[in-house]
């Protein structure tokens, strides 16, 4: 797998919003990141859509130099409900999106 700058995948990621904005009539949306234990990074969109908020990501191992390589393709969606479990799984924003909105 390819590393990545941090840059590159927020301006590949900013570059979507107004396409994801637009499709399914998000209210908000920006930018998510974390850093995790153990060099882990995860990385996505931060969607707010009636009232709920949604952070949509992948994890990533972060390198020395800051360049961050995939761990995997499946997105991850956490709520802001302390309650509810986060999903794993989705292939696609598409299937995010769809199931949530």
């Amino acid at each position: 797998m390819n590393n990545l700058s941090r840059e590159q995948l927020i301006n590949e990621i900013q570059d979507s919003f107004v396409t994801l904005m637009d499709q399914y009539d998000i209210d908000e949306i920006g930018i998510f990141e974390e850093e995790g234990q153990e060099n882990q990074y995860y990385l996505g969109y931060t969607v707010r859509k009636d009232g709920k908020a949604y952070m949509i990501h992948h994890p990533y191992q972060k390198n020395r130099q800051g360049e961050l390589t995939p761990l995997s393709d499946e997105w991850t969606v956490e709520t802001d409900e302390p309650d509810l479990e986060d999903k794993r799984g989705y292939d696609n924003l598409d299937e995010v999106f769809n199931e949530l909105l």
